[in-house]
């Protein structure tokens, strides 16, 4: 969401309900409903493997149902390969990132605009120890079972105004 001179909102979300955001000018709310974003594994492949390592590629599409735009701070996910095991991780990762103290110029973080999609995608690069012969059969004959987790930080407004927002999530492939 954007706030506007001579504007004011009221912002419902499941971890914010009736909080009033209002501009110096006018004091009387506009209500406003927001809703979630959605988040699909779009597509988790093996690209490469060898006996020293292997390369994974996983994506995630976010879509805004909004008809304001937000702002995707970060997204951090963990991935196991469910054949190896369910509750040990495998890999994971941050896309985008979170400001820290005084918000930086050339921060990595995504305007999603209203009704609208992004894909975010990451490369994974694991190593083989030898310590993990069924991951690495796994992954060798291409029939990996994957869960990914996850966790996406968004804002409604700003960087610096608005409240921020978690969305958790997980998947089974």
């Amino acid at each position: 969401m954007i706030l506007l001179s001579g504007s004011s909102s009221v912002i419902n979300s499941p971890e914010n309900t009736n909080q009033e955001i209002k501009s110096d000018i006018s004091q009387e709310p506009i209500s406003a409903q927001i809703q979630s974003l959605n988040v699909e594994l779009d597509d988790i492949s093996i690209k490469e493997v060898t006996p020293r390592g292997a390369t994974i590629e996983i994506s995630f599409k976010i879509n805004n149902p909004n008809s304001n735009s937000v702002i995707v701070q970060v997204m951090d996910y963990q991935l196991f390969e469910t054949g190896y095991s369910n509750v040990e991780q495998i890999s994971g990762g941050q896309i985008g990132s979170r400001p820290e103290g005084m918000v930086e110029f050339g921060s990595d973080y995504y305007v999603l605009l209203a009704e609208n999609s992004i894909l975010l995608k990451d490369k994974i690069q694991l190593k083989n120890t030898g310590n993990t012969p069924k991951l690495w059969s796994d992954l060798e004959s291409d029939t990996a079972k994957w869960r990914v987790t996850g966790t996406v930080f968004y804002n409604l407004s700003s960087m610096t105004s608005g409240q921020e927002n978690t969305l958790h999530f997980e998947f089974e492939k």
